[in-house]
């Protein structure tokens, strides 16, 4: 009723007439959704809030921001087109941009504060820059020459990097420039994430500073010993031949070290991981007094996960606690030390569902923070000093996203405070003390809006309202803006599933209507949830489809029952439930069953795959775009969490996962995108799946773009890859008329 309201209210302001949505406005300039924001920042001092914002000419091109909370102005703080008028990525800039999604952004993409808050430090196009937020316009370049992973050290008294597979700091009072690593070269690495770490354990950076500054600990790897994979990336004037250490299913990883260095002094030591080399070093923390420092260690299965206790003056260690698993131990960034008591936070989904807890130092359990039948997202602030720890959970809606606020002596664990109240989805980042948080707010009726509030969520200011009135970019299609229903389907072992739908622009319960399906289904993912979604959806109800979106067993953000069933073989139990969807809505009045298409990317290229395969018979048509189609090509880290070995193992396991052994039942029109460049989902998927189909005489569409990634991010290919979408499902489904 609430988003109903809105729309009525939304449309009331505004002029009579409606236009709809174009594929040409959803991917031109202004963002349709309002001036989004980015990396939303609170200041150490509490002072300003900072943010990243694309250009009024180019939504893509990110500039720095602030909004000063004394005087409650906001203004660009750094404009990227000054400090660097023409970007020029290095190709490490640009694969490591691949791996954090954010290949499609420009300019500014980054930063960090200073420990005062009087200091930002800027990287953009592989140098350096210091800010000081009282004279902007006078940032000074402290290091340049494909400089990656900078931070300003805890205590503020360094400036850290990796440049060329090395560790440097530069002594900020000083000056002076120290190369901490020397050996790195080859396939030697220091102070980085390994692809897979990158990809698939959420590492965004190889080394950790303690927090007094004596120390950095950080990763050394080498990956002499993974395969290479050489790959042919074609450009529409070239052809890059790329030798890519690229360690698919079943081949060596990297041989990790962990290592303690002084930035003052330069001395090294080295920390014994143990006997068993064919691990994961999934995370490196330091204790509050900087005296210790904790790693986690997961097994090559992925079913055990150690977290280990080193000194740092004498490298003894002693182990905190294990975590086990029948299936996979999932991977979290939810250690937290306390800096006014010897204890930490850990998160675990060992009841089943995923709670935090708080133990000593010594690894005793003291005693659960959350506990019920619902589960944390994750940390988001600890206040010591009220004694509460703030999370994102979906604890009153699975569809929904809001914060909680827990008391840190368990004594709430089961009933949480909400302190978001809008139903919906909220994002929140809070500052380094939990006393102040920025929400950014949506719902399928409202474009995302940013307000600073208090730890009870009561309102502080507006930092970007965003509201749809008549200035409001998407003015023009609010009338046009059709809702999004909610609702849930049974699986066949009882657990429930949620969907979403949105129906035609003038919809006629009495007329029939054909099917955009929308699927990723795939795990690390939730698709079904109550915010601002996707235009092209908005888009497609309004040329007369159904469309509609499932989440099936294995996707993200519930209990382990409901993740694990995919666990020893992929797509089968996710197509399964993905055929129960389609066989609740073909039951519908409104529906045409014989007039159903699916549309997926990546895990979802591989769905519509499977599900054509599967039920040509109740499937029209799909459209695959970079799917995987052997999952003995895709990494070892991914792959072998879910499919449960190596292909070795389980060979058998990756036969029925995989594509091949299921083209027999591929009947319906298919449309097969790929990128040209893809060095995620290589696009061998897609030549072999096209030799496989050939060999059958199966016809099919095929479309390829010269140097597009996994994500085909430029502005032209996003809208020509949607445009073809568009088209092929127009010509397969008999145009968009209701019959």
């Amino acid at each position: 009723m609430r988003l109903l309201l809105c729309l009525l209210a939304a449309i009331a302001a505004l002029p009579a007439s409606a236009e709809k949505l174009t594929l040409d406005r959803i991917y031109a300039d202004p963002s349709l959704s309002g001036p989004g924001v980015r990396n939303l920042r609170v200041s150490p001092d509490g002072e300003r809030v900072t943010f990243l914002r694309g250009r009024e000419d180019n939504q893509f091109q990110m500039d720095l921001w602030e909004f000063n909370m004394k005087d409650k102005t906001m203004h660009r703080l750094v404009d990227s087109k000054k400090l660097v008028p023409n970007e020029n990525l290095s190709p490490e800039e640009r694969a490591r941009r691949e791996r954090a999604r954010v290949a499609s952004l420009s300019g500014i993409i980054s930063y960090s504060w200073s420990p005062s808050g009087k200091q930002l430090l800027v990287p953009i196009a592989g140098d350096l820059y210091l800010v000081d937020v009282a004279n902007p316009d006078q940032a000074r370049k402290v290091a340049s020459g494909n400089v990656t992973d900078p931070k300003i050290s805890p205590k503020g008294r360094y400036v850290s990097y990796v440049r060329d597979q090395n560790l440097y700091v530069i002594d900020l009072s000083t000056g002076k420039e120290r190369q901490l690593t020397t050996d790195g070269k080859g396939t030697i690495h220091n102070g980085e994430a390994e692809f897979v770490a990158q990809e698939e354990m959420g590492q965004r950076t190889g080394y950790y500073w303690a927090p007094d500054d004596s120390a950095l600990a950080y990763k050394r790897f080498d990956e002499s010993q993974v395969p290479v994979a050489r790959r042919f990336e074609i450009y529409a004037d070239r052809t890059d031949v790329i030798d890519q250490r690229y360690p698919a299913a079943g081949d060596p990883n990297v041989l990790v070290d962990l290592m303690i260095v002084s930035p003052a002094t330069g001395e090294q030591k080295k920390v014994d991981l143990g006997p068993e080399k064919d691990i994961y070093l999934v995370r490196a923390d330091w204790s509050a007094d900087s005296k210790t420092l904790v790693y986690q260690r997961q097994t090559r299965d992925q079913k055990r996960l150690d977290l280990v206790a080193v000194d740092a003056a004498t490298l003894a260690q002693r182990p905190l606690l294990t975590e086990t698993s029948k299936t996979w131990v999932s991977i979290h960034d939810d250690l937290r030390f306390l800096k006014n008591r010897p204890a930490f936070i850990w998160a675990s989904e060992r009841t089943g569902r995923n709670h935090l807890y708080l133990y000593d130092l010594n690894g005793k359990l003291l005693h659960p923070i959350s506990r019920g039948e619902w589960g944390v997202d994750n940390v988001l602030a600890v206040d010591e000093q009220a004694g509460k720890v703030y999370v994102a959970s979906n604890r009153d809606a699975v569809i929904d996203k809001q914060a909680y606020a827990l008391n840190l002596d368990g004594s709430n664990a089961d009933k949480p405070v909400r302190i978001t109240k809008a139903d919906g989805w909220h994002e929140d980042s809070f500052a380094q003390n939990g006393k102040l948080f920025v929400d950014t707010f949506s719902d399928p009726a409202t474009p995302p809006q940013v307000s600073i509030r208090k730890p009870d969520g009561s309102m502080v200011e507006w930092l970007e309202h965003n509201e749809l009135n008549a200035k409001h970019p998407y003015a023009p299609y609010v009338a046009s803006h059709l809702p999004t229903e909610f609702g849930t389907i049974k699986a066949h072992d009882g657990q429930t599933m949620h969907y979403s739908m949105i129906k035609p622009a003038g919809f006629d319960p009495n007329k029939r209507y054909p099917v955009f399906l929308f699927v990723y289904g795939g795990p690390h993912s939730q698709r079904v949830t109550r915010q601002w979604g996707s235009l092209f959806n908005q888009y497609m109800a309004q040329q007369g489809f159904i469309v509609f979106t499932l989440d099936n067993r294995g996707s993200s953000r519930r209990e382990r029952q409901f993740t694990d069933v995919i666990y020893g073989q992929l797509g089968k139990h996710e197509v399964e439930d993905q055929l129960t969807g389609i066989d609740w809505l073909t039951k519908q009045s409104f529906v045409d069953p014989k007039r159903v298409g699916v549309f997926g990317w990546s895990y979802g290229g591989f769905m519509t795959l499977r599900m054509l395969a599967a039920a040509s018979d109740k499937i029209a048509m799909g459209v695959s775009v970079a799917p995987v189609t052997d999952w003995a090509l895709y990494d070892t880290h991914y792959t072998e969490q879910f499919v449960g070995g190596t292909p070795k193992a389980v060979p058998e396991a990756y036969q029925q996962s995989g594509v091949f052994a299921h083209l027999d039942g591929l009947k319906s029109p298919l449309l097969l995108v790929h990128g040209m460049a893809d060095d995620n989902v290589l696009f061998t998927n897609s030549t072999r799946l096209i030799d496989s189909l050939v060999n059958r005489n199966v016809k099919f569409d095929l479309m390829t773009y010269p140097g597009a990634k996994h994500g085909i991010s430029s502005r032209a290919g996003q809208r020509h890859v949607y445009g073809l979408i568009e088209a092929f499902f127009k010509k397969n489904l008999g145009g968009t008329e209701a019959k």
